[in-house]
């Protein structure tokens, strides 16, 4: 058995690949940050939605729509990240939670604890952070870059 195949076997072993792709919510009033949000999870392989507000993002969780990953905003009109997570729970959701956020002192003022499936990542965030972020969320791990690419150097013979 060659040491290329080997390395594959338990890298497949470690980090598997997932049978589906994870559907993420993206709830955040800028539009801007929702494409680029989008964007970066879409080039991850998830699959996304988005929702200019908590009360959308609840319109579309009460119509049946599942997600793995909610991606939210702390400040919004209206209704806060916090208040949005609330209701989402209320509403039997099991997603884990990822506030996106500049005023991590809000979020804290709203809440003392975050929960084991929830986190929170400071705006304006790398796509690098992001995608890392979302990946220990809903599999415990970073997943690493496939082979060939920077992270992971081939075995040497």
């Amino acid at each position: 058995m060659s040491a290329q195949v080997t390395f594959e076997k338990l890298r497949d072993s470690l980090f598997p690949p997932p049978a589906a792709p994870k559907r993420v919510l993206v709830v955040d009033d800028e539009e801007g940050v929702c494409r680029f949000v989008t964007r970066v999870l879409q080039s991850g392989g998830y699959a996304v939605d988005m929702a200019n507000s908590g009360t959308a993002a609840l319109e579309k969780i009460n119509a049946g729509a599942a997600f793995d990953l909610v991606v939210s905003d702390v400040r919004m009109p209206s209704m806060s990240g916090p208040r949005f997570v609330d209701e989402l729970r209320r509403a039997g959701s099991d997603a884990k939670v990822l506030y996106l956020t500049g005023y991590v002192d809000q979020l804290f003022f709203e809440r003392s604890a975050l929960w084991a499936d929830e986190a929170f990542l400071d705006k304006p965030c790398s796509v690098k952070g992001l995608l890392e972020s979302a990946a220990l969320l809903l599999t415990g791990h970073v997943i690493p870059p496939p082979p060939g690419s920077s992270g992971f150097s081939e075995p040497q013979h």
